[in-house]
């Protein structure tokens, strides 16, 4: 994915009983479909089913207002632009992530993508990202954001007042007009109690670390960002079908580095080259784009890696550099894989092995002082314990109850169902009894 940022002219009973176990059966049988063996659609990109429908306008003046914390969905027209409000005070930095999903097999061409800016109401840009088809020219997920940062020191894009979001989408004359389904996320993020470090460290350790010890462990990527499946430091195995996409998430703390590498597994079905035959894609907690990596395959196994990043740090967002920029704050950092559809073709629609290895090395510092809670951008006890045990981010995002019915389905979809049949069937007899006696 080729990227652009930007920062403008910024300087800176019975029945509930069968319901409830009909529910665990449908949860339980989703990573199942993400497991597909041969042949079939590939499962959809797994919307947050939360969000609500939003219409772009034409103009800013129409512009729909997005509130924080919320997620939205919408779509995207060929060569579409589209606006959307924000209303912002001048306390508060500010993030709208656009995931545009492009239908599955859709022609895509090189520099095919969208451009997410944030504008003042003069129009000046605060803050914008660009993100595109690279070499690996297949339809696939892209996420990027917008921003807008408050900074004592500048003069444009401080007050509070109604801020613009502009999605813009380019396309080449020769790819698929179909409409990209769009995701849309706003957060917010404090400002600090008191300036922190506005200078980036010139030494930095870009050493890879050694592989993580274990051996491989079982966990299947979700379908979407809003689902991605928690990793902690280890090696991890997949499997992931031609044109798919599997996400996952890792959390990163204040100070500390990510690595990480993908490798596809040896394939007896063939050995031709196919280029671009994998891409490995980084993102922040606030779904902007950091980096990513493509690597080719033949039929024997190939390893590609991230480039090594710096440590997540607050100063970081003071970087023109894309990648550094990215690092700027500690919470959920997400990786997404993707396979291109032209293994198909080659070896055939059947699932190809996928191992990621990931390292995050460094031990967690202190917050940079957030003047509030910080929300999506800290790492958490919690959020500790999802990279453990692997939940998904839909998944941990549920209340007390939900969980319950999610180890419920740990057990089997089919064990849950005869222990939920067998507790009606007595509380039946129990009562039939009871009225006998009566």
């Amino acid at each position: 994915m080729k990227t652009q940022a930007g920062i403008g002219r910024m300087g800176r009973g019975a029945g509930a009983l069968i319901v409830a176990v009909a529910a665990v059966g449908a949860i339980a049988a989703l990573p199942g479909q993400a497991r597909a063996a041969d042949g079939g659609a590939l499962p959809p990109y797994a919307f947050d089913g939360t969000a609500p429908r939003v219409k772009g306008a034409a103009s800013s003046s129409d512009a729909a207002q997005l509130q924080p914390g919320q997620t939205y969905r919408d779509t995207l027209k060929k060569d579409g632009k589209v606006y959307y409000r924000v209303d912002l005070d001048d306390k508060l930095n500010s993030y709208v992530s656009v995931v545009a999903v492009p239908k599955p097999g859709g022609k895509v061409e090189y520099g095919d993508g969208f451009k997410v800016s944030m504008q003042d109401g003069s129009g000046t840009d605060c803050g914008y990202q660009q993100v595109s088809f690279s070499s690996a020219e297949y339809a696939r997920p892209l996420a990027g954001y917008a921003r807008r940062i408050v900074d004592k020191e500048s003069s444009t894009c401080q007050k509070a007042g109604a801020f613009y979001v502009l999605v813009e989408r380019t396309s080449k004359p020769t790819s698929a007009s179909d409409d990209w389904e769009l995701e849309i996320r706003h957060l917010s993020e404090p400002a600090l109690k008191k300036a922190g470090p506005t200078e980036l460290p010139e030494a930095w350790s870009s050493a890879t670390p050694p592989p993580p010890t274990g051996g491989p462990q079982k966990r299947q990527g979700g379908a979407g960002f809003h689902d991605a499946v928690s990793l902690t430091q280890g090696e991890w195995r997949s499997d992931i079908r031609p044109g798919q996409t599997l996400f996952y998430r890792v959390p990163v703390d204040w100070g500390q580095q990510l690595f990480a590498t993908a490798e596809l597994g040896s394939s007896t079905a063939g050995d031709e080259y196919v280029g671009n035959a994998l891409v490995l894609s980084l993102d922040n907690p606030a779904l902007g784009h950091v980096d990513e990596s493509t690597g080719s395959y033949d039929g024997k196994q190939t390893t590609l890696a991230l480039d090594p990043q710096r440590p997540v740090a607050h100063e970081n967002r003071t970087s023109y550099n894309d990648a550094a920029n990215g690092m700027r704050f500690a919470g959920w950092y997400y990786l997404s894989a993707t396979l291109s559809p032209e293994i198909a073709k080659e070896y055939g629609d059947k699932p190809v092995p996928l191992t990621l290895r990931v390292s995050v090395t460094g031990n967690a510092k202190p917050g940079p002082g957030y003047d509030g809670d910080p929300g999506p951008f800290a790492v958490t006890a919690g959020d500790k314990e999802a990279a453990a045990n692997g939940a998904s981010g839909a998944r941990a995002a549920e209340g007390n109850d939900s969980m319950r019915l999610l180890a419920v389905a740990g057990i089997g979809t089919g064990t849950a169902l005869l222990l939920g049949l067998g507790g009606w069937t007595l509380m039946a007899r129990r009562r039939a009894a009871g009225s006998v006696g009566a």
